[in-house]
């Protein structure tokens, strides 16, 4: 991996995918994109915007061939990170090899798919692993379901970050509602993460989005494990929003500069293993 000590940190993406259209597709997939989004365009909305840092995330489409992502890391491994996605029965060696490259977490999507048991002794033998390796799990699904999912993978004491501020179904976080209450629960007693990304996948206004912010900060006391992402480029949602309007977004959504630079900063360089020497406000 690119040593990253002369780069200083002004605010991380962790949330973003690339790819062309003409990579091979995943043979299971609920979406298949008709235009390329390479890593030169995502730098430059990096650039834009005054952001130093992102985080890749291999899209669900492109299934375990992580290659295409794996090369823009290599090439320009100073400023992005990789979340991968892998089959459960990787052997170390290739662990090695992703993480030569810059990659600092795997990916379960799980929107549409039939649950596994996670608490299986392959899947705990894989979490562990990454566990020592300081890695992530990342997880998409409904907030419904994730009671089904979480715990048995905290239980490899791997870190857990859900996507998208949970998929909440019905509207904002609530911490007086049952179904929220024991996920801002359980984020205020263990190594759980939520990106704060994509409110138009589960519909939530400005508002709402603010209400679960709230929800998250103050009910659950978990500031400290709250990350930001543009989920660019938008896959199925390209022509409702951009970039600049995803970043201009989370401006709104954390007008407090404290909380935006934990946000931005301080907790993204710690979950994806970047290197904080010179901070500056984003």
């Amino acid at each position: 991996m690119t040593d990253q000590h002369d780069v200083s940190i002004t605010g991380v993406d962790t949330h973003a995918h690339i790819f062309s259209q003409h990579l091979p597709m995943a043979s299971q997939r609920r979406y298949s994109p008709d235009y390329d989004a390479d890593v030169s365009q995502y730098l430059a909305h990096l650039d834009r915007c005054g952001l130093s840092h992102g985080v890749l995330v291999q899209p669900s489409f492109l299934g375990t061939d992580n290659s295409y992502m794996l090369s823009a890391l290599r090439q320009h491994g100073e400023r992005l990170r990789g979340t991968a996605v892998v089959a459960p029965d990787i052997d170390d060696a290739s662990l090695d090899v992703l993480g030569e490259a810059g990659v600092v977490g795997i990916r379960l999507n799980l929107v549409g798919k039939t649950l596994d048991d996670y608490s299986a002794a392959h899947w705990q033998h894989l979490f562990t692993r990454l566990a020592h390796r300081g890695w992530s799990v990342e997880i998409q699904r409904t907030l419904a379901d994730l009671d089904a999912v979480v715990p048995a993978i905290l239980a490899s004491n791997v870190a857990v970050v859900i996507d998208h501020f949970g998929l909440p179904e019905g509207g904002a976080l609530d911490v007086t509602r049952r179904e929220h209450r024991w996920f801002l629960d359980l984020l205020g007693e263990s190594n759980l993460w939520v990106k704060l990304s994509a409110t138009y996948r589960s519909g939530l206004s400005v508002d709402q989005a603010r209400t679960s912010i709230d929800a998250l900060c103050h009910g659950a006391g978990h500031a400290e494990r709250l990350v930001w992402g543009s989920d660019w480029p938008h896959t199925r949602f390209e022509h409702q929003t951009d970039y600049a309007s995803q970043f201009a977004l989370g401006e709104t959504l954390m007008p407090d500069p404290a909380l935006r630079r934990k946000v931005m900063i301080d907790n993204p360089a710690r979950l994806f293993m970047i290197d904080v020497r010179e901070n500056h406000q984003c």
